[in-house]
């Protein structure tokens, strides 16, 4: 009965994956989720190893009124922050698994004839631990880059890449004689180095690449999890967590292919950190156009079609619903307007889909990159909010730019652009954006949610 309820939960974790693939079944997802996830927990309290009740209902009462207060408060400009914490408690969660499970191995059924552990527990431990352990730290320092505790730079010193492939060595090193001798000194010193890997790894990797690398922290804490399921002998754990890895590796191909990089180069190009102070000189120096709300609403209400280009910027405004409210009047003038979404806006894979949902823009009228690349060329008016690197044409023209290869929206093919930004300051990768000074650009400087309202008023 145990192994068919793992089976059913399984069933339905996979359910929600395919269900989170589209907008239109992203709720039906969650809800396949969340009862699969309820499934695996009540099967779970049911199993003879389960003694103690009130220790784990107490730790469920105090984390889900805690979770539930977060997720109520947090506003979706923190929403990358909040998926790196809690990948952070994934890890740290493995990590306090493994310690236990290493001091009292009866207590987890994994014990060798004779005293110790065995073999293959001895090996889980050791993945499971290193894994967790550098998940947790990078977590951390991801949430501290996103939530600006610390400088989003990159943070790159001389021999950075030699020392971590010395600390990954002995790393390794340290978890085979824990394997051989099931000594606490070298699964300390495993632990200890693999804490500070996951803060070495992630401070060289600069905001531009936040996106990919939340989506690869989740991979991260996938493997994790299934590691320690492995020495529970869960197979619901197992399951769970090869699904969570394995997606969210999928998902750091699709963004790492979506900038046109590798993950290695993502990992250890400290990309993201170019001079922006450059960037803001240079634009100072040529000349731009810039307008008012009322030209922008001029442009929009006589156009025949509109594509919005959704950026970070639009998140940190929180102007997404005057932004519907905007897009409604244009409709009901019969004005075309649609969405562009590419795969790294936002600070985190499906940041702008889900900003927008929460405004109740209809599902229809939001189209990735591929979808509606096209459609540039024979669109009148582009108006882009708070988005940069993403609309970089370099990207296409400029062999000597860092972005070059990487897939853009073919903004500047529209007949007329509006960049709505608070001022000429670049994106995340520090690099200038040609489109800004050409002709058929004009320059709104201001606060998205300001904008978008006196848009709005003049229409």
């Amino acid at each position: 009965m145990v192994a068919m309820a793992y089976l059913a939960a399984a069933v339905l974790l996979i359910l929600a994956l395919k269900g989170l693939s589209s907008p239109e079944s992203a709720r039906r997802g969650n809800i396949f989720g969340m009862i699969g996830m309820l499934l695996a927990v009540v099967v779970t309290l049911q199993l003879k190893q389960v003694h103690n009740y009130w220790w784990i209902f107490a730790a469920m009462a105090a984390g889900g009124v805690f979770g539930m207060f977060v997720a109520r408060k947090i506003p979706m400009t923190h929403m990358p922050q909040l998926v790196a914490a809690m990948h952070s408690l994934v890890g740290l969660a493995a990590v306090l698994i493994a310690v236990s499970a290493f001091y009292n191995p009866e207590g987890y059924g994994i014990a060798a004839i004779g005293g110790g552990l065995k073999v293959s527990s001895r090996i889980e431990l050791f993945l499971g631990t290193f894994i967790g352990a550098i998940t947790f730290t990078a977590s951390i320092v991801a949430f501290s880059k996103l939530q600006g505790l610390v400088s989003g730079k990159p943070l790159v010193f001389k021999g950075q890449h030699p020392l971590n492939l010395v600390l990954g060595i002995v790393m390794v090193g340290s978890g085979i004689a824990f394997c051989v001798t099931q000594a606490w000194i070298p699964f300390l010193v495993m632990l200890g180095i693999a804490l500070l890997l996951g803060v070495l790894l992630i401070v060289p990797i600069g905001g531009a690449d936040m996106p990919v690398i939340v989506s690869m922290l989740n991979s991260y804490s996938g493997w994790a999890a299934a590691g320690i399921g492995f020495t529970l002998e869960n197979n619901m754990l197992i399951v769970a967590g090869a699904l969570v890895g394995s997606s969210g590796a999928i998902l750091s191909y699709i963004m790492t292919r979506a900038m046109n990089r590798s993950l290695f180069n993502v990992l250890l190009g400290g990309f993201g950190g170019e001079s922006a102070a450059g960037g803001a000189t240079s634009a100072v120096q040529r000349p731009y156009k810039s307008g008012s709300a009322e030209d922008a609403a001029f442009l929009l209400s006589n156009a025949r079609s509109v594509i919005i280009v959704p950026g970070y910027g639009l998140a940190v405004a929180r102007a997404q619903h005057v932004l519907k409210e905007m897009v409604d009047a244009l409709i009901k003038q019969g004005v075309q307007v649609r969405f562009a979404i590419h795969p790294v806006a936002g600070r985190m894979p499906g940041h702008m889909n889900v900003l927008l949902a929460e405004a109740d823009v209809p599902y229809d009228l939001v189209e990735e990159m591929d979808e509606i690349n096209a459609e540039f060329a024979d669109t009148d008016v582009a108006l882009v909010i708070g988005a940069n690197d993403v609309t970089n044409p370099a990207a296409k023209t400029d062999p000597a730019s860092p972005i070059y290869g990487m897939p853009v929206l073919d903004v500047a093919k529209a007949q007329h652009v509006v960049f709505i930004k608070r001022s000429m300051s670049p994106g995340y990768a520090g690099l200038d954006n040609d489109l800004f000074y050409m002709d058929k650009t004009m320059m709104l400087f201001s606060d998205a949610k300001k904008a978008c309202e006196a848009i709005l008023q003049a229409l």
